[in-house]
């Protein structure tokens, strides 16, 4: 980075963001040196132009490291599909409105579709009425976000979630991990009565039912 600097002067300025003051290149360079930095121009259009002391590779890493971050960090908004026919059955409905409700959990948006076919076409309030009872169905974890509207043969609404993207991801790393926590505490559960049994230690039975009261005595359990 020092070659670059081909000025009589520069404007510099410490490695923790404080100003040296103008001083010539040749010194900013020298003082580069000596402290085992490099000499950065951080502002070439400046009168004289603003250099500074730092650690160019370290600089380098810390930005890429926090790219890295920023884009593990980012959601991407998904834009999911669901297909319906306006006179569709109780059970087929079902199994759509639950993907529905788990695209809408995990954080993305549903593009719903109402596809009318022959003498459907002449009747878009059963595809309308379907679209109610279905925004209805999920109001608790989704709203309407575009209304429905007629697009040729077919009839469209877009459902979105009440949750953030972000926030459905990390609810679902916290389920999973108090699962795996809880799987864990019944392994070693049944690992300390293996233990106990082998040892010939008193293993804790599990509570014998206790008879109905309000049964006759008289009958065998």
């Amino acid at each position: 980075m020092n070659d670059r600097i081909r000025v009589p002067e520069v404007r510099l300025v410490g490695p923790n963001g404080e100003t040296v003051g103008i001083v010539p290149t040749g010194d900013a360079l020298r003082l580069a040196q000596e402290a085992d930095l490099d000499l950065v121009e951080i502002a070439p259009m400046g009168k004289p132009p603003v250099c500074k002391l730092m650690d160019y590779g370290k600089f380098k890493y810390e930005n890429a490291q926090k790219a890295r971050d920023a884009r593990r960090n980012q959601t991407n908004v998904v834009i999911k599909e669901m297909k319906l026919r306006p006179k569709i059955d109780q059970h087929d409905y079902d199994t759509k409105k639950g993907h529905v409700e788990r695209f809408l959990k995990a954080g993305d948006k549903v593009k719903i579709t109402i596809m009318f076919r022959g003498r459907e076409q002449h009747r878009p309030e059963l595809g309308f009425r379907l679209l109610q009872k279905l925004a209805e169905d999920v109001q608790e974890i989704g709203f309407v976000e575009s209304s429905p509207k007629q697009d040729g043969r077919n009839m469209i609404m877009v459902l979105g979630p009440h949750i953030k993207k972000a926030d459905a991801k990390v609810e679902h790393l916290e389920a999973k991990e108090a699962k795996a926590a809880e799987r864990a505490a019944d392994a070693a559960l049944e690992q300390a009565e293996r233990d106990a049994s082998k040892a010939g230690r008193p293993v804790a039975q599990k509570k014998e039912k206790r008879r109905n009261e309000a049964l006759d005595p008289d009958i065998d359990l």
